[in-house]
């Protein structure tokens, strides 16, 4: 029976995590871990006409700061939601299939989700959804230290480590006449810029 490949729940997950995922017989999401600060836990990155642009969720920071991820909860005292959706549909407004899948994203922006593994779960479906992904998810029922490396990727999708593609396939961006193609960006970036033909770059 083969192992869980163990992954972090992420904000829109970059092409690192989902070619993980793709490839993956079955995945283990962290629900145990004590939560990572300045990780893509809370924050995913898109292509702007400036370059890369980060939207970052808050968080409720408690009296504790060692919190198990389910416990996390998500910070509504100033509107990111309104700020993250506008920024994306001016990111992607202009990109060929955006408006086929608006809807379902907008509601992530509309609703108040309280935690963020949450949050970050009902995104994974629909994302999986629209990638034609059918994977067993399961879920961590503590935290565990893994020997096998090759089946934890709970610290080795990070923004300060390299990209787990070694050798990313193009495809057309919306700024890439002024920003050069930009690789391993949010799974939104793909999506939104070749539609069903997504799931063939993972």
């Amino acid at each position: 029976m083969a192992q869980d490949l163990i992954l972090p729940t992420c904000y829109l997950p970059n092409l690192s995590y989902f070619n993980q995922l793709s490839n993956a017989d079955a995945v283990a999401l962290e629900k145990y871990e004590h939560f990572p600060k300045q990780t893509f836990r809370t924050r995913t990155q898109i292509a702007t006409a400036n370059g890369i642009l980060e939207l970052i969720i808050p968080i409720i920071h408690g009296k504790k700061d060692r919190v198990p991820m389910k416990d996390v909860r998500i910070n509504y005292d100033e509107p990111w939601q309104r700020l993250h959706w506008m920024s994306i549909q001016t990111a992607y407004r202009r990109s060929a299939y955006f408006e086929f899948y608006e809807d379902d994203f907008r509601p992530f922006y509309e609703q108040k989700e309280t935690f963020l593994f949450d949050f970050h779960l009902k995104q994974l479906q629909v994302l999986l959804k629209m990638l034609k992904l059918e994977k067993e998810i399961h879920f961590t029922d503590s935290f565990e230290e893994i020997a096998d490396a090759s089946l934890d990727r709970r610290k080795i999708i990070h923004p300060k480590k390299p990209s787990l593609i070694s050798h990313p396939v193009p495809y057309y961006q919306v700024f890439e006449e002024k920003n050069g193609f930009i690789p391993n960006l949010s799974i939104i970036d793909l999506l939104f810029n070749q539609g069903p033909q997504a799931k063939a770059y993972l």
